[in-house]
């Protein structure tokens, strides 16, 4: 990928993920990148444009990261340790692929922009889904509604972390998934 390029993708996705896309305008993004306003718009028809490739590489970052993090566990109530207590330390700032913790990159960018056809707001979508499939892969338990559990708990706990800054929110739903793991 083009060093230019890359730089202005990392560039906004710190400023985006720190203060959120509508607040960060592109000169903002220039300033801090030291690009020229031309060089941008050669790899980027606008912000739209731009804020997608820093979901691309937002959401490529996390699933790598999760895949990681899920990679070798035994069964299922190994998944769920591994996946909480990595979510536990995302939370701590203790993930550095992921940047300091301020919430789900994806589920902030969707508040911003809500319309159901919007290219940004289906990409959140995206990635929820692909995050849902990967930890779907990586229990032995298929049963929808288990799946779904899981799921709902871990973006209860990332909301939960944010919102009402409940750091311990990850570390609180490994008892009750583990009661139902069984």
């Amino acid at each position: 990928m083009n060093s230019k390029r890359q730089t202005l993708i990392e560039t906004a996705l710190t400023l985006f993920y720190r203060n959120s896309i509508h607040s960060i305008g592109i000169n903002e993004i220039l300033s801090v990148s030291g690009i020229a306003k031309k060089t941008l718009y050669h790899h980027f028809a606008g912000k739209e444009a731009l804020a997608l490739a820093t979901l691309e590489a937002r959401n490529q970052r996390f699933l790598q990261w999760l895949t990681n993090l899920l990679d070798g566990a035994k069964n299922d109530q190994d998944v769920i340790d591994k996946l909480f207590h990595g979510l536990n330390d995302w939370f701590h700032d203790k993930v550095p692929e992921l940047d300091s913790f301020r919430g789900c990159f994806f589920i902030n960018t969707c508040a911003e922009f809500s319309a159901e056809d919007c290219a940004i707001s289906q990409y959140c979508r995206q990635h929820k889904e692909q995050v849902r499939h990967l930890i779907q892969q990586a229990l032995s338990n298929q049963d929808a509604s288990f799946v779904d559990l899981v799921c709902l708990l871990k973006e209860g706990a990332i909301s939960s972390a944010y919102v009402s800054q409940d750091r311990e929110a990850a570390l609180k739903c490994i008892p009750m998934l583990k009661a139902v793991a069984h």
